[in-house]
């Protein structure tokens, strides 16, 4: 497993902020924002979701940092919070989905809505991609998100995940053959 850079330039942010540093706190969002969010979409896979969890993330973290034990491992840190942040809201999509599903089934007889005919080729497989990352196991995707939508390095992707980077890599080949597999007849 990859160990934590020793010449971390975040680290003067970090100690600041369990000073109770505000500005020092903003730097750190603004500085992680986009990693945060490409956790958040790795594991929940609904980009309208995006902003409401990220900001349900900073706002547990400046609450939580006075529980962060050991600040040089500040980023897996923060990488648990936000991928509990995004697990517990897709649990929230689900319950609410399959509340719609009930309402939707429980009117029937109305005519339904049909979807126009003349939708762009690029559209469809923009969309039948997208849910195929999605429908990709958690365990898969959110390395898969953070790879190949975030750009993320195997070690950076290990470091925050604690894993070995072989486990990283074993799984990157798993997701590409699942994928593979899912679009096969849609693409």
């Amino acid at each position: 497993m990859a160990m934590p850079d020793e010449h971390d330039p975040e680290q003067p942010v970090i100690e600041a902020i369990l000073k109770g540093d505000r500005c020092a706190f903003g730097e750190l969002a603004r500085s992680q924002g986009g990693w945060v969010r490409g956790v958040i979409y790795g594991v929940l896979g609904d980009p309208d979701r995006l902003d409401d969890v990220a900001q349900q993330v900073w706002t547990n973290v400046w609450e939580q940092f006075d529980k962060l034990r050991n600040p040089k491992r500040w980023r897996p840190w923060l990488y648990r919070l936000a991928r509990n942040a995004a697990i517990d809201a897709g649990r929230e999509t689900t319950r609410r989905r399959r509340a719609a599903r009930h309402l939707e089934e429980s009117r029937e007889g109305r005519a339904t809505v049909e979807r126009p005919t003349d939708q762009l080729a690029a559209a469809e497989t923009r969309a039948a991609v997208a849910d195929a990352i999605q429908s990709l196991p958690v365990h898969y995707r959110e390395p898969f998100v953070l790879r190949h939508i975030e750009g993320w390095s195997y070690r950076r992707i290990a470091e925050v995940m604690s894993m070995p980077v072989d486990t990283v890599e074993t799984r990157l080949v798993r997701a590409r053959r699942l994928l593979r597999e899912a679009l096969r007849d849609k693409v």
